[in-house]
């Protein structure tokens, strides 16, 4: 690191569970942002000022005035821009020295599996079950930890899905991609705007922490925020042996 890093990332290093090796981590590693919305805002500009070195952002959406009661990376001079780009100028401005990479597309498939396999972790910040499972299935595959979050209303859950880790469930042991869960948009549910902050936040969060190898992931715990009595409520949540995606797994 040079002079300008130890000092920008110095209250990192400051911490004995980082340090300078786990903040060389940070700068090291790549995450892929599915989605850069209300979970997605947050999520990326922590990534961003602590110092993950590259970011993907991955959005086919536009900014629309609707989205900046709760989407954060987003202003109002960048409605019509596709959100993807609109964030890497929200991510370079806080932290010029990252490299943020802007995929404005919807990615599945081939495309899908290539990024994952290329990223440290990944943060799915979607709102839908297809993309939800079809990121799930990807980072089994690749072998690569999913951080995935999702709020609606006054609701929100959090989780990590860690295919490195032996007893680790996958996204669609808790969510069978046969389930009849019916996707639920904010734009006809609403969603209150702090929510998406909290549980965004908390996805970084655990992101930096699988990449620097520190603490417990929430792996195997589902977390439930109730906004309305700031009650957390923790699932304790074990592989389904039955499951589509990870059954028979080492």
């Amino acid at each position: 690191m040079n002079d300008n890093q130890l000092l920008r990332y110095s209250r990192h290093i400051l911490l004995d569970e980082i340090g300078i090796e786990g903040q060389q981590k940070l700068l090291g590693a790549h995450a892929l942002v599915i989605g850069a919305g209300g979970l997605g805002s947050p999520a990326a500009l922590y990534l961003a000022s602590g110092g993950v070195g590259h970011i993907t952002l991955v959005d086919d959406d536009e900014v629309d005035l609707t989205n900046l009661q709760r989407q954060i990376m987003h202003t109002s001079a960048r409605i019509g821009r596709p959100k993807a780009e609109s964030g890497r100028d929200a991510l370079l401005a806080i932290n010029p020295e990252v490299e943020v990479t802007a995929l404005c597309e919807r990615v599945a498939g081939e495309r899908l599996a290539a990024l994952v396999k290329s990223a440290t972790v990944v943060l799915d910040c979607s709102d839908n079950f297809a993309t939800r499972h079809a990121v799930n299935r990807a980072c089994f595959a690749a072998g690569v930890p999913l951080v995935s979050g999702a709020v609606i209303r006054f609701d929100g859950q959090l989780s990590v899905y860690d295919p490195r880790a032996a007893a680790s469930p996958c996204y669609a042991c808790l969510f069978p991609e046969d389930g009849k869960f019916e996707d639920v948009a904010c734009s006809t549910m609403g969603v209150f705007a702090p929510l998406v902050g909290v549980v965004g936040a908390m996805q970084a969060a655990e992101a930096m922490k699988l990449i620097i190898g520190i603490g417990e992931s929430l792996a195997g715990r589902l977390l439930l925020l109730d906004g309305r009595s700031m009650e957390w409520t923790s699932i304790a949540v074990a592989r389904n042996d039955a499951c589509q995606v990870c059954a028979g797994r080492p």
